[in-house]
């Protein structure tokens, strides 16, 4: 790799287009973008409100630091997310019983049909996914990928930033 100075690194034959973890953040990213266009554009949303929105409508009520841990999402972007949910009443918080410190977050019945029109929306998304590589292909992908998830969640004992890749 040369730079403008002219000066060479030597990376014992490191290539980022074949770096795994590169290669898992760009197909997340090529095959995330189209469905962005329907929460950002339709509804204005984020892509941290869409994931605090569906892990909500999926586990139910949850702390942000659930949301946080399942999620791999930083605790600021979380807590942003959390505050725009509940401007537009789609999200509530109350105090939890067991930790006063921690407040319980649920969707509003508002909440509750964004999160089912998008959830139909999303099926869709991943069927189109799904027909493009084919049921073979995407099952096998489908299988890698939670084998990927299950190993890392054994050897991580810390915060992830794989968003970074």
């Amino acid at each position: 790799m040369k730079f403008a100075e002219g000066r060479k690194i030597d990376t014992d034959g490191f290539d980022l287009e074949r770096f795994l973890p590169y290669l898992l953040n760009q197909a997340a990213e090529a095959t995330s973008r189209s469905f962005q266009e329907v929460y950002r554009t339709t509804y204005g949303m984020t892509r941290t409100q869409w994931r605090v929105l569906a892990n909500l409508g999926r586990f139910g009520a949850m702390t942000a630091r659930d949301i946080c841990r399942i999620s791999h999402i930083e605790k600021t972007k979380v807590s942003r997310a959390i505050a725009a949910l509940e401007r537009d009443n789609l999200v509530s918080r109350r105090e939890s019983k067991t930790d006063r410190r921690a407040e319980i977050l649920t969707l509003t019945p508002r909440g509750e049909e964004r999160f089912a029109e998008l959830g139909h929306r999303a099926i869709e998304h991943d069927r189109q996914v799904r027909a493009r590589l084919g049921p073979d292909v995407a099952e096998q992908l489908a299988s890698v990928l939670r084998m990927l998830i299950a190993d890392a969640g054994k050897s991580q004992s810390g915060p992830d930033d794989a968003q970074d890749q």
